[in-house]
């Protein structure tokens, strides 16, 4: 019964991240989407802070940890939102879902490059369906034949900037504990992304004030509930489920958002986007060696890390 009740968590989360990237989209298009990602990487530290300091998980960094923590902060919190929440933008929330869902598959390309992962066949044919996946959605501009879009290309370039986080985070993860990393990478990333702010949108922070209540309400329930609450919930089902059998559910995150995307924002799901969806969730699970009966270390930080990720 228990573990049914983490499987049902599991799939209400995915259902809360799927629905993220819709609420991003949105708060995106009503305000200045480089101040406001800044507002809300922080209100997702908030979130984590009062864990941090409830079971005093803070402690001083060594010299190495704050080399690692900057770059997560970088690469994975300031670059991967910046890019995502431009990209949205310019393109559509239903692409965003599904190239976001892809970054699994770039993660196990780092890990087998960088971190000495196995590359095993199966993993290969999944990585080549997955690169298909998200050629497909890049190139199919529905209606309109094939077109490349400014907005796809930030959204990939966000999948690459989040995965050489994660090859960080997988260092960093050695000595420091996971959500007081989360933490520390959240509040100096929503700095970085601030100061951005100052620069290419100098009255960003007026601008805000303008949003309508719907906005500010979704700008809350992504910073607090899907990013900073989000990684909590997942995180404890994720010890308790097994990172093989949980690696199934975090694939169901780019289904919700076409869904949500569908009826929410109206936007149209073609047959371009099914076939990239298919492929992509096919080349992940290969890729992730779901179905293997001892999987390696390897695997299951890649499944621990991917939770990171939250849109």
């Amino acid at each position: 019964m228990k573990k049914n009740y983490l499987y049902l968590l599991l799939i209400s989360m995915m259902a809360i991240w799927g629905f993220n990237v819709i609420a991003v989209k949105i708060v995106v298009t009503e305000f200045p989407p480089v101040t406001i990602t800044a507002l809300r990487i922080f209100i997702a530290f908030l979130a984590l802070a009062p864990f941090i300091f409830y079971k005093k998980l803070y402690r001083t960094l060594t010299r190495k940890e704050w080399y690692y923590v900057i770059g997560i902060s970088t690469f994975g919190i300031f670059g991967f939102q910046y890019f995502m929440s431009v990209g949205l933008n310019y393109s559509t929330a239903t692409n965003a879902g599904i190239i976001l869902g892809a970054s699994p598959i770039a993660t196990a390309i780092a890990a087998a490059i960088f971190l000495k992962d196995k590359l095993t066949i199966p993993r290969g044919f999944g990585f080549l369906l997955g690169f298909i996946g998200v050629t497909t959605i890049i190139m199919a501009g529905g209606n309109e034949g094939f077109s490349i879009s400014m907005g796809d290309l930030y959204l990939c370039i966000a999948v690459i900037v989040q995965t050489i986080s994660f090859v960080l985070i997988k260092k960093a993860s050695e000595t420091l504990n996971t959500t007081y990393m989360t933490g520390m990478t959240l509040l100096i990333g929503s700095i970085m992304t601030m100061i951005i702010g100052f620069f290419s949108e100098p009255n960003g922070i007026s601008q805000i004030q303008g949003g309508s209540s719907l906005a500010w309400g979704l700008l809350v329930f992504s910073g607090f509930v899907a990013t900073g609450l989000g990684y909590l919930i997942v995180n404890s089902a994720i010890q308790q489920v097994g990172a093989g059998n949980s690696a199934i559910f975090l694939n169901l995150s780019p289904f919700f958002s076409v869904i949500s995307a569908y009826f929410v924002l109206h936007e149209s799901i073609y047959l371009s986007h099914w076939a990239g969806f298919s492929l992509i969730v096919i080349g992940v699970l290969l890729g992730a060696g779901i179905g293997q009966a001892k999987p390696n270390k390897e695997s299951t930080v890649r499944t621990s890390i991917t939770i990171n990720r939250v849109p």
